[in-house]
């Protein structure tokens, strides 16, 4: 009896572990880089686990449990904010992080019952269908209500072989690709039967993947004029933030001193600030910095909230430049609970102690900040997390973006892979879509990202800084960022239907079969 229920909890515990693994490889807590062979490994065992199972209900079970350690593991940050800076009582913040987790998880729990149900004798076409599932849970999470891919398993290939596909598919697409990668391995290792079945796909992997890398990423023939830039990072503490005899008044006179004294073309500065609304600025304020880019060969984006009670209020962007033509960016993808309140959520937000916005959207594919040459395309905080907003920017070849500016504030998340996790984020984006990333924030990761997604300039985090650099600025639009620009999302919708009809019509049992007593 006993050793019936070691066996029967076995496969639970080592979805636990494998989720952990998941997590643990898009951003290594310990060095904050993405392990993309430990991603392999866990999406691995977790197919090795869902080929034991006989029942749609046991794979969805065991889906869930990984899922949400994978998820639970990668965001258990939001702890500090709800907790430490939020007011709710250590409980309810560990419930509440605990509960998003669950929620996503769902989703990959139903990638993994459908995959119980239609999964093909063949080893190839099983590795596909495992591989569309896992497209088909990215993409839930990442759309349904407002979204929250953060810690998707394309961003443990930020590095690796895996990572030449990013001009191509995406982190989606390379989501996928290694979720195929990882069910053909899992065959090979419980079946040496299978291996004669598996290597010839795997080989055409490895032929896909090397002929994907660009073998000229050193020179590229269309490239932006070079610009020198001064990146800002104050690190001021996030409970001092908004207080007016400490960080409102630290923030006011560090980033005066440091936008008046900068010296290169472009110096930005991270999102908030300056953590006032126009007119509450001391008198003289804003004219003072006006009147330091109004002439001469500089030029300016400085993130602070604009609008009134009247007009609504907006996480915006400032550009000041010489020829004195105004210039915002309005953040369009809003974070729930902390710039506005989602439906019938109202009564959870009472009982925090926090802050909170409630700002207005701004429209999606707004007008880059065009200065000596280039095309600086913004975007605020987690919004680079969505791949397919910023394409929209690419639809235009013409008035497509040379250079992409994140700037943030993740102070409420303390010194945690938060930090490391976003920048990791920010390199993809610069794959994908082969533009250099400026990211200015207030506590970190404060860097320069080239257009191949090396970091080449990069501040220490938690400290006040300045960082000054050269950017080059690309032209050349990706495949990505053409067929992304123009048709979104529905390209890999489109192929989930056909993978998941044709799984369909060659439904069969099992491949593996294993003795009644381990069976789940």
């Amino acid at each position: 009896m006993i050793s019936r229920a070691l066996r029967a909890a076995c496969a639970p515990a080592l979805a636990l572990v494998a989720g952990f693994m998941h997590a643990w490889a898009v951003a290594s807590p310990t060095e904050g880089q993405p392990l993309w062979w430990l991603q392999l490994a866990a999406v691995a065992l977790l197919v090795i686990l869902l080929d034991r199972c006989r029942s749609a209900i046991a794979a969805a079970g065991l889906c869930w449990l990984f899922a949400a350690c994978s998820i639970g593991g990668s965001v258990w940050w939001l702890y500090i904010s709800l907790h430490v800076y939020g007011g709710l009582s250590s409980a309810l913040a560990a419930l509440s992080v605990l509960s998003l987790s669950g929620f996503l998880a769902t989703y990959y729990a139903l990638a993994g019952s459908v995959f119980c149900l239609l999964r093909p004798r063949d080893s190839t076409l099983r590795a596909c269908l495992f591989a569309v599932l896992w497209l088909a849970a990215d993409l839930l999470r990442a759309t349904i209500l407002t979204g929250f891919p953060w810690g998707a398993g394309g961003y443990a290939h930020t590095d690796g072989p895996f990572s030449t596909l990013a001009p191509w598919v995406g982190v989606y697409g390379i989501g996928a690709a290694a979720a195929f990668g990882a069910a053909l391995l899992a065959g090979m290792l419980v079946r040496t039967r299978q291996i004669r079945g598996a290597w010839r796909p795997l080989v055409i992997l490895a032929l896909v993947l090397a002929a994907a890398a660009r073998p000229d990423e050193a020179q590229d023939l269309v490239q932006a004029p070079p610009v020198s830039v001064t990146l800002l990072q104050a690190n001021i503490a996030q409970e001092q933030k908004f207080e007016s005899a400490t960080g409102v008044r630290d923030a006011l006179e560090w980033y005066a001193a440091q936008l008046l004294t900068a010296s290169t073309a472009l110096v930005v500065a991270p999102e908030t600030a300056i953590p006032l609304l126009p007119d509450q600025l001391p008198p003289g304020y804003v004219e003072m910095l006006r009147a330091k880019f109004a002439s001469g060969q500089q030029a300016a984006l400085i993130g602070m909230p604009l609008g009134s009670e009247q007009q609504g209020y907006t996480n915006s962007v400032v550009g000041l430049r010489p020829d004195a033509a105004a210039y915002r960016y309005d953040k369009h993808h809003l974070v729930p609970f902390g710039e506005f309140v989602p439906p019938l959520f109202r009564w959870f937000t009472r009982m925090m102690n926090i802050l909170l916005g409630d700002f207005e959207s701004g429209a999606v594919g707004q007008p880059s900040f065009e200065w000596r040459g280039n095309r600086f395309a913004l975007n605020i905080c987690y919004e680079d997390l969505f791949g397919e907003e910023l394409a929209v920017r690419f639809r235009n070849a013409a008035q497509a973006p040379t250079v992409l500016v994140n700037v943030s504030n993740i102070a409420w998340f303390g010194n945690t892979v938060a930090i490391d996790q976003h920048l990791q984020i920010s390199r993809m984006r610069a794959r994908e879509f082969e533009r250099p990333v400026l990211r200015a924030t207030n506590t970190g990761a404060t860097a320069v990202i080239d257009r191949f997604g090396r970091v080449t300039d990069l501040l220490p985090r938690h400290t006040r800084g300045v960082l000054v650099a050269r950017v080059q600025g690309g032209e050349r639009i990706t495949a990505y960022g053409w067929w992304l620009s123009r048709f979104g999302l529905w390209p890999f919708w489109v192929l989930v239907a056909v993978v998941i009809t044709a799984g369909k019509a060659m439904r069969g049992g099992p491949t593996m079969t294993v003795p009644a007593r381990s069976q789940m």
